[in-house]
């Protein structure tokens, strides 16, 4: 049957596949679809556009320890010694509310455009902004917004919430990679803006998430990566 004839079926596939009830071979054949179909992808949008909202109401849920444990071993997942910690970017992809912000595609794009205009500075030249990142905190509340000039190999980190920072604390930034330890940035104001260098290494495609944690004053002590709690975080991405 060549689905995208037929309106009726596509529109109900497109809305199994945003709400996750459509599985395995079935969401990867209609994925493999949906790239070369604008009609299904415009569908997928327009579903995602009238659930993915409701997702802000929904309370809380606390995830049983056996769902991980199940999911780990499904993965062939093998953790560190019992009661060790996680990893530092194990602990942030297991981080579900952020996760669930990250999907809301359609919320996600209206903020990148609103994040590139706020960070401008109109009392100096408007930077080339390659790459942008909006930094949450655990209610979703943007903190701070971080734009990123690939030309001139530097980003800016602009607060849009003052936060009360004890005289011994330090807030650093990290560009957390797909694999490996997190690689620090540079030390951010606890107001205003700062601007950093940004190695090469620190672009979305190597490092898709940035990160903020509350270390002491002057920073991490530990070269290998933070030792404070992650205090705002977002994805990093190219526009």
């Amino acid at each position: 049957m060549n689905i995208q004839r037929n309106d009726a079926l596509i529109e109900k596939l497109a809305s199994e596949y945003v709400l996750g009830t459509l599985k395995g071979g079935a969401r990867r054949r209609f994925e493999f679809l949906m790239r070369d179909s604008a009609a299904i992808r415009r569908a997928v949008a327009e579903w995602q556009d009238r659930l993915h909202p409701m997702a802000e109401f929904a309370p809380v849920e606390q995830v049983p320890p056996q769902v991980w444990n199940s999911i780990a071993a499904q993965l062939d997942l093998h953790p560190g010694k019992a009661g060790g910690k996680l990893s530092f970017w194990r602990a942030l992809r297991e981080d579900l509310s952020f996760w669930r912000g990250l999907g809301m595609s359609s919320t996600a794009l209206a903020a990148i455009l609103v994040a590139v205009l706020v960070a401008r500075q109109p009392e100096s030249p408007v930077p080339v902004a390659s790459y942008v990142a909006m930094l949450a905190d655990d209610k979703s509340q943007t903190i701070a917004i971080v734009t990123g000039d690939a030309q001139r190999h530097q980003m800016t980190v602009k607060m849009m919430a003052s936060q009360p920072l004890a005289a011994d604390k330090s807030l650093e930034l990290w560009a957390v990679p797909k694999e490996g330890p997190p690689r620090s940035l540079g030390l951010v104001a606890d107001s205003g803006s700062v601007t950093l260098p940004m190695p090469e290494n620190a672009a979305p495609d190597s490092s898709p998430m940035l990160a903020v944690t509350l270390e002491p004053k002057g920073g991490s002590p530990n070269p290998n990566g933070p030792t404070g709690p992650v205090v705002f975080k977002g994805a990093w991405v190219q526009i």
